[in-house]
């Protein structure tokens, strides 16, 4: 099988999984929105669970499997699957053993940690209780999600991609299901989601296992606590951990900064940046995912030139979907705003401001979706020095655009600023991996890019004539969902054929593919 097959393959899968999972965080958000609004509990809450989210992000999507998925493939060419058994074995204990400690460490640690993150909340000792109840009841989670990311490393160069990306599926249930039967009966329904998160946990770790044995990993067979192996993952994940989490580093200052503003900013941010989630999870984190085993494995083996024509086929997969999907949420953003969220405490006025959030963070999904490909790209050489580098700039660039635009534009200009600062960072990876591997095939990937963006903006012309026809903005419920669903489906056809038109080689492999599946 081509590696373009494996990776469209592999894409395809998690990318489906992903799917299931996103559209369950929606009705998640729903849920909350409906019963808790964008306020006082919901601030707390959103601060609270951007901790252990942040690490599930910067592990589980972020450094613990871009470090491990390496050395673990290595490892099986060179040394072969025993020896490669073991030393995943080695990693379990260890981390298990790492975790326990950051765990406790972060329970006890939890007024320090909020008032770091969330500043502002001290003004109101009350929030800054209940945000600190949160923290502590949801920081175990930390603890099974960070063994979920090493359990996905393992089954991903294994070739099982299916199980880690549904995993996700259970925290959205665990926190619906907490909020319809046991908020009632609380004094305080809030720290029900807190629970229903921890909860959660369990049951995506518990997903893994099965999967694991079936593929011969059986994780209860005698290992050290320390294996030689392990050092060079630790040597990568460090610093892997800023280089793959500029994103999730700038949502976090962004955080920070809105605690200074009016109460719901930080709410607004959350429910934008979930919007924003939907598409990165679906293709870029899912083509990040599946790129990442090929690129190893190129990388072991010294084929430089299959690399290089790997890397370029996934950035123009990446920005043939997620150009047309930021012209989408521009010009929907209100409208499904709307949808989702406005009902019970989620007011008009809340639309709106999550609507402008939205459209700043919009503008910058097409840089959020490329740096994992190029973050990839670097780890599989195992190259952490660069991207730590170029990150830690992105970051400062971050703060310096978030102080400055915080004031004219309030909660959008720090999410104008993480746009900003991630297009930044997109700009100085792809620059030093051109460095670092010389032609990359920038030419076709930049033809690709012009014919992606004039077919998305035709589209997003045409749906936004169509939207002001046929979605009403006072209807019932299904009249506007109706109503979004007709352009959504509409964009996605004008845009199709307008690629067609232009002869684009993505949608011509994406068909192949999926004739050769079916055939």
């Amino acid at each position: 099988m081509s590696e373009k097959k494996k990776v469209t393959k592999a894409a395809g899968i998690v990318g489906s999984a992903t799917l299931l999972s996103r559209i369950l965080g929606f009705i998640r958000d729903m849920v909350i929105a409906r019963y808790f609004g964008a306020g006082f509990s919901t601030d707390a809450f959103f601060v609270a669970f951007r901790i252990p989210n942040l690490l599930r992000r910067l592990f589980a999507e972020g450094s613990l499997s871009i470090a491990f998925i390496p050395v673990f493939t290595e490892h099986l060419k060179i040394h072969g699957k025993d020896q490669a058994f073991e030393m995943a074995r080695s990693a379990l204990r260890l981390l298990s053993v790492v975790l326990v400690i950051v765990t406790l460490a972060g329970i006890l640690l939890a007024p320090a940690i909020v008032h770091v993150i969330a500043p502002g909340f001290s003004d109101t000792p009350e929030k800054h209780e209940l945000t600190v109840l949160l923290t502590r009841i949801m920081f175990p989670y930390v603890f099974f999600i960070c063994l979920v990311a090493l359990c996905m490393g393992i089954l991903n160069v294994l070739g099982h991609f299916a199980a880690p990306a549904l995993a996700p599926v259970f925290l959205n249930l665990t926190i619906i299901a907490a909020v319809f039967f046991i908020s009632p009966e609380m004094e305080a329904p809030v720290v029900t989601l807190a629970f229903g998160v921890l909860a959660g946990g369990v049951l995506q770790l518990a997903l893994q296992l099965p999967f694991l044995v079936q593929k011969g990993f059986l994780f209860w067979e005698k290992a050290a606590l320390y294996h030689p192996g392990l050092r060079k993952i630790g040597k990568l994940m460090l610093p892997a951990i800023f280089g793959a989490g500029v994103y999730q580093v700038n949502i976090l200052f962004g955080t920070l900064l809105a605690s200074l503003l009016e109460e719901g900013s930080i709410s607004y941010l959350y429910y934008a940046d979930r919007l924003v989630q939907f598409p990165l999870g679906v293709f870029a984190i899912s083509t990040a995912t599946a790129i990442l085993p090929s690129l190893s494995r190129q990388a072991a083996e010294k084929d430089y030139e299959a690399l290089k024509q790997t890397f370029a086929y996934a950035m123009r997969l990446i920005f043939f979907i997620t150009l047309p999907s930021a012209v989408g949420l521009i010009v929907l953003r209100e409208p499904i705003v709307r949808l989702l969220f406005q009902r019970g405490s989620f007011n008009a006025e809340a639309t709106q401001m999550t609507a402008y959030a939205l459209l700043c963070y919009a503008v910058g999904l097409w840089a959020f979706s490329a740096v994992r490909v190029v973050i990839s790209t670097f780890y599989a050489l195992s190259d952490t020095t660069t991207p730590v580098k170029i990150a830690t700039t992105a970051i400062v660039a971050n703060i310096v655009l978030g102080f400055i635009l915080m004031w004219p534009l309030a909660h959008g200009g720090l999410a104008l600023a993480t746009s900003l600062a991630s297009i930044l960072n997109f700009g100085m990876l792809t620059y030093a991996i051109r460095s670092r591997l010389g032609a990359l095939g920038w030419r076709s990937i930049c033809y690709s890019v012009l014919r992606s963006l004039f077919c998305a903006v035709l589209m997003g012309i045409s749906v936004w004539a169509l939207s002001c026809m046929i979605i009403p903005d006072q209807g019932t419920v299904w009249e506007r969902s109706a109503g979004i669903s007709a352009a959504v489906i509409f964009g996605c056809v004008v845009y199709i054929l307008l690629s067609f038109l232009v002869k684009s080689t993505e949608l011509e492999y994406i068909f192949l593919t999926f004739r050769k599946r079916r055939g």
